[in-house]
């Protein structure tokens, strides 16, 4: 399996629908076509990741429609900008660097010089399973079969079960696009997530709460298949004590409500300088109310994905109220807000909330936003690193020294200051969480390389026998050989710690 196969080779047939197999049935047959095809030249993986794109734009506005059926309510330009046109960024940057990426990587060149060659190539692993959730199903799907495509593999994709229209829409035109040898969309018809979770595929990757991400990597770790695991949090914002808070205010109001809240980037709560919190404050509800004139029969105001989710958020706001958090609500003149019907929750904002209510534990997902105020940033920080680290943090004011005494004494997936998700539009920057945010990431190289197997190569026309000096008869000039070695790495080791404590002092 070390010869490119050619593109006549991996573009068999189309027009077969993935729901005429069982599950097992497509990731046998997405094995075996990796295995006879080997692996695939550069044009093969672009051809591939192009088509991606071209299922996504193409279907543009049909799948559009059916993200608005799912949720109920969600603004067209919201859906295009975030599950069609948001993927082309990386799906350009993947098509532009797989030639190089993919290419051998040769190290050591002194050694090389002296007979000791080496070079790392970069293997594809196989087959690899993608598994997406709800708020934003494409863009979380597709972005990294983009990466997995990159890295020369084939795709097997379960999107979420609950935005079971878009899934529809992209099932019945993906083998327009695919053979189900290299692309082949999983639905509800196959069985469950957890049934995805247990497939014998070549990586895991998933996106999607905490709590499931659990359970997915339970599932692989039976098979000792790697996972990527791509989760959430609470994430926080802290507004620096001479930020423009107006500009403060805005971004983050306007950052809190996109996708309704549902969003595993946005804000959850802000630490605001304490005498500051009251102008704060009337600015987000002035930007809310600004925003949004109507709710209730406002088409551009995404509604909560599900019952099930609307009752654990009002359930939130309620708790905290009732325990004397205080309620700052945008509800435009007669509309019934909150409206289970309509799954509306009117823009949010709580102070005084404290320890022990649950809005202080759970990720929202949801239109509410908590205020803090602090004294001194310590009190943020303490606050901060207290909670599990998260997917990422925001920082409004400039890039001085107290923003970097919170990078330092923190740790978040990522941290974007003055705007809401920065990190996403820079091509090379990776995407991913840490601790129960998630692990491993991915987006420009740094998905290319989640795909791929990093693999050792070492050649040898040097005098010596690596082999010979490590077994026996160990003969007189091996331990010449081996106490030289001690002496001279016991020289530069000591030499070593000498100059460390010198710069230490």
């Amino acid at each position: 399996m070390t010869k490119p196969a050619e593109a006549t080779t991996t573009t068999p047939a189309r027009g077969v629908s993935s729901e005429e197999h069982t599950l097992t049935e497509l990731l046998e047959i997405q094995r075996a076509a990796f295995l006879r095809d080997g692996i695939p030249s550069a044009d093969v993986r672009i051809d591939r990741i192009t088509r991606l794109g071209a299922l996504l734009l193409d279907n543009a506005e049909e799948i559009a429609a059916a993200l608005t059926a799912d949720y109920g309510s969600r603004p067209r330009d919201l859906s295009i900008a975030a599950d069609v046109v948001g993927c082309m960024i990386d799906l350009t940057h993947q098509r532009r660097g797989v030639k190089e990426w993919m290419a051998e990587t040769k190290t050591a060149k002194v050694q090389s010089a002296l007979g000791f060659k080496q070079r790392v190539r970069h293997d594809p692993l196989g087959v690899v399973g993608i598994m997406g959730p709800w708020n934003f199903p494409l863009q979380l799907t597709f972005v990294p079969a983009g990466s997995a495509f990159a890295a020369g593999n084939r795709v097997l994709m379960r999107p979420s079960s609950i935005t079971a229209k878009t899934t529809e829409v992209i099932a019945k035109h993906a083998p327009d696009y695919f053979s189900i040898e290299e692309f082949a969309i999983v639905t509800s018809k196959h069985g469950g997530g957890s049934d995805f979770a247990k497939l014998k595929v070549d990586h895991m990757f998933f996106t999607g709460s905490p709590e499931v991400g659990a359970s997915v990597a339970q599932e692989a770790a039976k098979n000792l298949i790697p996972v990527t695991l791509e989760l959430g949090g609470k994430n926080p914002a802290v507004v620096d004590v001479d930020a423009d808070i107006d500009k403060a205010a805005k971004m983050l109001a306007d950052a809190r409500m996109v996708n309704g809240g549902q969003v595993c980037l946005c804000p959850d709560y802000v630490f605001v300088p304490e005498a500051k919190v009251g102008e704060f404050t009337d600015k987000v509800i002035a930007r809310w109310t600004e925003n949004f004139p109507t709710i209730y029969d406002n088409p551009e105001f995404t509604a909560t994905i599900n019952q099930k989710n609307y009752d654990r958020i009002v359930g939130l706001i309620d708790d905290a109220v009732s325990l004397g958090a205080t309620k700052h609500q945008v509800i435009p003149g007669g509309e019934p807000l909150p409206n289970a019907d309509r799954r509306k929750i009117p823009p949010t904002l709580l102070t005084g909330v404290k320890a022990g209510m649950k809005i202080t534990e759970d990720e929202v997902f949801g239109p509410v936003l908590t205020v803090y105020p602090y004294r001194d940033l310590s009190e943020a920080i303490s606050h901060i690193t207290g909670a599990p680290h998260p997917l990422t943090m925001y920082w409004s004011g400039d890039d001085n020294d107290r923003f970097q005494k919170l990078a330092d004494s923190t740790r978040s997936g990522s941290i974007n200051g003055n705007d809401f998700a920065l990190h996403l539009f820079g091509a090379e920057l990776p995407f991913g969480g840490v601790g129960r945010s998630g692990m491993g990431g991915y987006h420009g190289k740094t998905g290319f390389d989640t795909f791929s197997h990093a693999r050792a190569v070492a050649f040898s026309k040097m005098p010596m026998s690596v082999a010979e000096m490590m077994s026996p008869p160990f003969r007189p000039r091996d331990t010449k050989m081996t106490n030289n070695q001690l002496k001279m790495w016991n020289f530069w080791n000591k030499r070593a710690i000498k100059k460390v404590r010198k710069r230490l002092g």
